[in-house]
């Protein structure tokens, strides 16, 4: 993965932040002929991780500041099969962020045909590695990261946002 510098682009753009196009390996298929269910969470923390870059939270930040983040709570929707060969790209919206917490939904697509075959909506925690508890953001990640949220809040909300596990009602 390429290390990128936390930009400024990133903060002005106006839609969610999208992927670089990722592969589907051989391994992860299942033997349903699909991709298995474990590895949607590796291209949404793979997409994530991208973000992280950006937004200056990825491994430099950990090294140089003693700062990460962990998954707190994650719900994936599985929508349709996506397969071996298959091109795949995510989009991320970070849809509200505190001191501590990111919340982002997040779409995997068929990078050509653009049809959506996942969904992952996850609450995110920011770590100070030295005690291994919750910590505030530094100053200048948080204006980042509410510079992409007050940014992310002009998108419109896909379908999906706040679901949660239930038997449908009759």
């Amino acid at each position: 993965m390429t290390t990128l510098a936390a930009d400024d682009d990133l903060v002005h753009r106006p839609g969610p932040f999208v992927s670089s196009v990722m592969q589907i390996e051989p391994q992860w298929i299942d033997y349903n002929g699909h991709l298995n269910m474990a590895y949607y969470n590796v291209m949404f923390d793979r997409a994530i991780d991208e973000l992280w870059l950006r937004l200056g939270i990825g491994p430099g930040y950990m090294k140089a500041r003693n700062g990460s983040t962990f998954t707190a709570e994650c719900h994936v929707r599985y929508l349709r099969e996506i397969h071996f060969g298959d091109p795949a790209q995510v989009s991320i919206l970070l849809l509200a962020a505190d001191e501590k917490r990111l919340h982002t939904f997040e779409e995997l697509r068929h990078a050509t045909e653009g049809w959506l075959s996942a969904t992952s909506e996850n609450m995110t925690i920011h770590i100070d590695m030295e005690t291994r508890k919750t910590a505030p953001f530094p100053p200048d990640i948080r204006a980042r990261i509410d510079a992409v949220a007050d940014a992310h809040r002009a998108v419109a909300r896909p379908a999906g946002i706040g679901r949660k596990v239930a038997m449908p009602s009759k």
